[in-house]
């Protein structure tokens, strides 16, 4: 009987940083529902979803004396609460003999691990369900059952669409595991290591075993762990005689699929890049999401194929668990804070969409001689099908395969491939048919006895570890953190790659790891480290090129990414700073900070998102560089941050871009942080074919290292404030143009000017005085715009244009003018406001027009450095070019541009008071000549030009209104 997947969703609480930021909380929960409101609207109706459990874990708890976190609420779900309603249904099925999945699903952070595995005392649900089972068992032989139970278990990772055995790591050559279709057990991964276990401890240090593997492979290929699926399997047999005394077995095989950040999945939907969708590493999720709408669509009646094939690994290896022989629950993990709300709404809706989802399980329980029979009997078939296939035939290895559809789509270079890889897969399935009926006739003491002799004594080791100065990694996922340690145990440690000859002590794979790459020199309790040549090296986020003393935690950095900690024993007790308060974030601040960027703790929500995202961009533009100076691809990169208003935007906060720079011809562009991401995806794929020896170069259509000539570059921009016309004022001005580093790249001309009734232009000396731009409000506006020319721009720009926007206008834009560094727009639009509103006058009070500057580049012939002159490589050149920077690269000072409009209007504004005043001076003087020691109110306010200038009295508060204190901001950027 088909049955719905089972859907829960976890809210977790504030976490440090959100806390920081003075976050809002935007979920309810009541019941089984869960609301969601939009901090853009907080006043509309919440977003409603309803899920099997919806589970408030955000507050309402408090720690015991062991560390865990129970309810002080009647509404809070602690860890137990979420095991009894979700892991004990899956372990009861595995007891029952059915198949089970659970998925984790959410975004980066979101608390996925938190229930899935869970921490120190607050145990997860795959310790409690491994527990519980060996429990269960314990129980029945307690209770003196004959019967026997064997737990086997596995541990695979897919990242960037390759699978790997994260138990058997010598088996995860280039394109990792291949996924073969059995007629039986649908897709799985071939040579996968499923080992035998015997106890709960047993399983634990395979999680750690595959947990230590997954990270050294995530730091050698610069990987990034949340871009990776974790899928733990444990096979669970239950053998039992029968009533005519047969030996039976009972089978269940448990997925627990921790996915990947699903923030990721559509990560690069607006960079507009050329390249989005080029990156492997962005199909996975992207693949689920259109298996389970397909199965939706399904379980509603519709006719439609379900793309299990396709390009995706995930989907493959997942197909029984979302629509095959499988009872299946997901876990949604969401963040409380305003700042997550749109991956939070996504996540929802990806829930509500997988709970429409049906399966079909049943029991796998049969003889065992009728499962070696049907084994034996099903090689027979595929030896048949193999035949047939080899003979040219049309065959299927499974008859109710999704993708039958495509038969008639296929091209016969399509179809050829396909025999193919179904040839395979037969001759794979007949292998692991032969494995299988193998296993069977092996006794569960036998295939015990090769785990124990695998086992090794782990208290010893971390014994050793405390007593001998080490390193210990950090990584952006804490559950990878500590999982790598190098022991010091000779006086002289030395470090570098796989290629030093004599071999390294320690050695390290990966970017910027020279082969020789440093000495660590142990005499007594003084511990140093000495780079060795121009290798990079860093402590504390600070540069070393010479001799230094290492400190108990002291956060080193080997290349780009080996980022680890320093344990020396004997400091260990005196030290001041905990273990637990050094994380990957706290290590990549202060590289940030000793690269120039401010990363004192942020007085707005705003600046602390921007530092934030400094610590995502800062390495990932080392390991851009490394790569292109290992490939040798002439071109780098820079982190720079934008103002709103040098992205053309009269207001908002600041952004990081990405400056990438042909070394060849000096071209430039600026990549938003999603373009840059996706692309340096697309660079690792290229570097990992590299190192494998593989074609790595790709055709210039598809090179992440590429751009276009012909895309538009940003040359400059000037803010042009509209107040003067709230002043009925006309500005003539020719204002400085700068580029996004705050430099003055040449000069704009440009006039706001108000026109009357006729069209006839308004100036300083029409007699009309608008002291009080609300005296605008309800009568009627019309002015020109004009930008009548741009001088001394760099002669390395033609095809020149600008664009603006000027209230709720569409981007308005110049015609393109070439061959020249003096470009003529003539430009002029004429704007019409009737009735002038109070939101329009708000408008030129308080914002201002951003012009931006367009052109295309033209190549520089002259090279950038002596080592580009010289054609040496990129490394040489990237020195030499930092070399010539000297510390500009660094410089925080960011030049503070004079807005000339609001000058100008000021002081025409200033000239009209001074006017006024002395027309009040001399009344005061003539009035003192006539006797008269009083002056008629009256006859002030008609000087000052006020309406009621006739009214005898009159509020003490009234009067003209003051134009708005407007901050100078320059319109460019800080490069750092």
């Amino acid at each position: 009987m088909a049955e719905n997947v089972k859907v829960a969703v976890r809210v977790r609480p504030f976490n440090k940083r959100e806390k920081a930021r003075n976050a809002t909380l935007i979920v309810q929960m009541s019941g089984a529902t869960t609301k969601l409101i939009d901090p853009e609207a907080p006043n509309d109706e919440p977003k409603s979803f309803t899920f099997d459990y919806s589970y408030w874990s955000h507050d309402g708890f408090a720690e015991d004396e062991t560390g865990y976190l129970g309810a002080v609420a009647p509404n809070y779900a602690d860890q137990r609460k979420v095991y009894n309603d979700v892991g004990q249904s899956v372990l009861n099925n595995a007891w029952d003999g059915y198949n089970s999945t659970l998925f984790a699903y959410g975004q980066t952070g979101s608390g996925k691990s938190w229930s899935i595995v869970g921490y120190g005392a607050n145990k997860g649900i795959v310790p409690i369900f491994c527990d519980e089972m060996f429990k269960g068992i314990q129980k029945k032989k307690d209770e003196g059952d004959t019967g026997q139970y064997e737990v086997m278990f596995s541990m695979l990772e897919i990242y960037n669409e390759q699978v790997r055995d994260l138990l058997n790591p010598a088996s995860n050559k280039k394109g990792g595991l291949k996924i073969r279709q059995h007629p039986k057990k649908g897709f799985y991964a071939e040579g996968l290591k499923t080992v035998p276990v015997s106890s709960y401890k047993q399983i634990e240090d395979k999680m750690e075993e595959g947990t230590l593997n997954r990270t050294v492979a995530a730091t050698n290929m610069n990987a990034t762990s949340s871009r990776a699926h974790t899928i733990v399997g444990v096979t669970f047999v239950q053998k039992n005689k029968n009533a005519a005394g047969e030996e039976t077995a009972k089978t269940s095989l448990i997925n627990l699929v921790d996915l990947a950040g699903s923030e990721r999945a559509d990560s690069t939907g607006a960079t507009g890049d050329r390249l989005k969708e080029g990156a492997a590493i962005n199909q996975s999720l992207s693949a689920l999401g259109n298996v389970i709408s397909a199965l939706v669509d399904k379980a509603n009646g519709q006719n439609v194929r379900v793309p299990y094939r396709g390009d995706s690994a995930l989907t493959r290896l997942l197909k029984n668990a979302l629509a095959g022989n499988s009872k299946t629950a997901m876990i949604a993990a969401i963040s409380p804070a305003d700042i997550n709300y749109d991956e939070t709404l996504s996540t929802l809706r990806y829930a509500d969409r997988a709970k429409q989802i049906k399966t079909t399980a049943t029991v796998n329980e049969d003889p065992t001689e009728k499962l070696i029979r049907d084994l034996q009997e099903q090689n027979a078939k595929l030896l048949e099908k193999l035949k047939a296939a080899e003979s040219g035939q049309v065959i299927r290895i499974d008859d109710d395969d999704d993708d039958n559809d495509d038969d008639g789509k296929m091209s016969d270079e399509e179809m050829a491939a396909l025999r193919k890889q179904i040839e395979e897969d037969i001759r794979a399935s007949m292998a692991d048919t032969e494995k299988a009926v193998a296993d069977m006739n092996k006794t569960w003491e036998e295939k015990l006895a090769e785990t124990d002799q695998a086992s090794t004594d782990k208290e010893a080791q971390k014994k050793e570890r405390m007593e001998t100065p080490h390193f210990w990694n950090l990584n952006p996922d804490s559950q990878l953190t500590g999982m790598i340690v190098h022991l010091l145990k000779k006086d002289k440690v030395k470090i570098g790659n796989k290629k030093a000859d004599p071999p390294a002590d320690i050695q390290l794979a990966g970017l910027n790891v020279q082969k020789e790459h440093c000495e660590v020199t142990i005499a007594g309790d003084k511990i140093t480290i000495t780079p060795i040549g121009d290798a990079k090296l860093l402590i504390n986020g600070e540069p070393i090129t010479e001799e230094e003393e290492l400190e108990h935690h002291d956060r080193v950095m080997f290349g780009s990414s080996h980022l680890y900690v320093f344990h020396h024993p004997k400091q260990a007790d005196k030290s001041t700073i905990k273990a637990e308060s050094i994380n990957y974030e706290m290590a990549q601040e202060e590289i940030a900070q000793n690269s120039g960027f401010d990363m004192e703790e942020g007085s707005n929500k705003d600046a602390m998102l921007l530092q934030e995202d400094l610590v995502d961009l800062v390495p990932m533009v080392e390991e851009a560089n490394a790569i292109s100076m290992e490939l040798d691809r002439k071109v780098s990169f820079e982190v720079v941050v934008m103002t709103a208003k040098a992205r053309g935007l009269s207001e908002g906060k600041s952004e990081p871009y990405v400056l990438m720079r042909n070394l060849e011809n000096g071209l430039e562009w600026l990549w938003p942080k999603k373009k840059f991401i996706n692309r340096k995806y697309l660079m690792q794929e290229m570097y990992s074919n590299y190192e494998e020896g593989e074609d790595w170069a790709l055709p210039d259509e598809r090179d992440p290292f590429t751009e276009s000539p012909d895309v538009d570059f940003m040359i400059g921009c000037v803010e042009v404030s509209m107040e003067s016309l709230g002043y009925v004022l006309d500005m003539r001005e020719q204002l400085n143009i700068t580029d996004f580093r705050g430099k003055e790249v040449g000069y704009l001309n440009v006039e706001v000017v108000p026109l009357d009734s006729k069209g006839k232009e308004i100036t300083e000396d029409t007699d009309l005085f608008i002291d009080n731009p609300r005296d605008l409000i309800g009568e009627k506006l019309d002015f020109v715009v004009r930008i009548t020319s741009a001088r001394g721009l760099p002669k390395k720009y033609t095809d020149v244009y600008c664009s603006y926007k000027l209230f709720l206008d569409e981007d308005p834009k110049t015609e393109k003018v070439s061959g020249t560094s003096n470009p003529d727009f003539n430009y002029e639009r004429k704007f019409h406001f009737d009735p002038v509103n109070e939101q329009f006058v708000d408008y030129l009070m308080k914002k201002s027009v951003v012009i931006q500057l367009w052109g295309k580049q033209i190549p520089d012939k002259k090279p950038l450095n002596k080592a580009a002159k010289e054609g040496k490589d990129t490394k040489a050149i990237m020195k030499a070019e930092n070399m010539n920077k000297g510390m500009a690269k660094g410089s925080k000072n960011v030049p503070a541009l004079m807005n000339i409009s609001d000058h100008v209007t000021m002081k025409r504004r200033k000239e009209r008071l001074e006017l006024k005043i002395n027309q009040i001076r001399k009344i005061c003087d003539r009035r003192e000549e006539e006797g008269h020691i009083a002056v008629k109110i009256a006859d002030i306010r008609a000087i000052i030009g006020d309406s009621n200038a006739n009214t005898p009295t009159s509020n003490a508060r009234s009067g003209a209104t003051q134009p708005q204190e407007r901050r100078n901001e320059s319109s460019a950027c800080a490069i750092l």
